[in-house]
């Protein structure tokens, strides 16, 4: 029984081995490239300029920007035939903060198949099944924390924190929070009844590529600034005021821009060392 069992286990490997080499003999061996995903941040078509009351959006606000931390999440490749690829599935969301620039590049750690691809799209935020709170335990991630009180089970972390000011009515330097995340429905006299999952899926225009086997594409996604405040809805900083974590109104105005927000900067080839 036992010189059976061998033989036949190496038959099994006769085959096998047969059946990769009519493979390679077809042309069809798998061949896989890399991705790394860079972050930049823009303003009327320059990157952003911190801390300076330079910019003016489309309600007439003068405003300027001191950070931005957020979430992207769920990146999706669609190839030639559209069929899609969800990259990094263990480790599907990255948080990018204008302060820190280890977080302004995503290595995906995924080899991916060499072949030409139509588009990329991507999540802002962190899709509601997957946004549990308290997932991350140390900063900054542990610092977006989103308030179960206004998200529940699914409201875990802040899609995105805008920091910066405003110029108001009263000619005044006023502070503005503009958090986006889980909203809430409320009944008529203000209590939380219900939850709105505000984040949304973007797919980036122009952001076709074609990778080759064992290359690296370096990928840059673009996030303009003055279009959270535009199109299809003028935001108007001195209507919403400084806070909106508990005004789904604003956060929908808000996240109905941000699908207008999100770009391709440069897809470029990274040099073999």
């Amino acid at each position: 029984m036992k010189k059976l069992s061998f033989i036949g286990m190496i038959a099994g490997l006769m085959v096998f081995f047969g059946s990769c080499d009519k493979n390679n003999e077809k042309g069809e061996e798998s061949t896989s490239g890399k991705v790394i995903i860079q972050f930049e941040h823009y303003a009327d078509g320059a990157p952003l300029v911190y801390d300076s009351m330079m910019y003016v959006n489309e309600a007439g606000n003068h405003y300027e920007v001191t950070e931005i931390q957020w979430f992207i999440s769920d990146i999706v490749l669609k190839n030639k035939d559209g069929d899609t690829l969800l990259l990094d599935k263990d480790d599907f969301a990255h948080y990018v903060d204008t302060n820190l620039p280890d977080t302004w590049v995503w290595e995906i750690q995924d080899d991916i198949p060499a072949t030409e691809y139509q588009s990329i799209s991507m999540t802002f935020g962190i899709k509601g099944e997957k946004n549990k709170p308290y997932m991350f335990t140390d900063p900054p991630e542990s610092d977006m924390l989103w308030p179960y009180p206004l998200g529940g089970d699914e409201g875990g972390y802040h899609y995105m924190k805008l920091n910066g000011f405003w110029v108001n009515t009263n000619n005044e330097r006023q502070p503005f929070n503009f958090h986006l995340g889980v909203g809430q429905e409320r009944d008529g006299e203000g209590n939380i009844i219900g939850f709105i999952q505000n984040w949304f899926e973007s797919e980036l225009p122009s952001s076709a590529f074609t990778l080759s086997d064992s290359e690296t594409k370096v990928i840059t996604i673009r996030m303009d600034v003055e279009n959270w405040w535009k199109d299809p809805n003028t935001y108007d900083h001195n209507i919403h005021g400084s806070k909106v974590m508990q005004n789904q109104e604003a956060m929908r105005m808000g996240c109905e821009n941000g699908r207008n927000v999100f770009s391709i900067g440069s897809i470029t080839t990274k040099p073999v060392p």
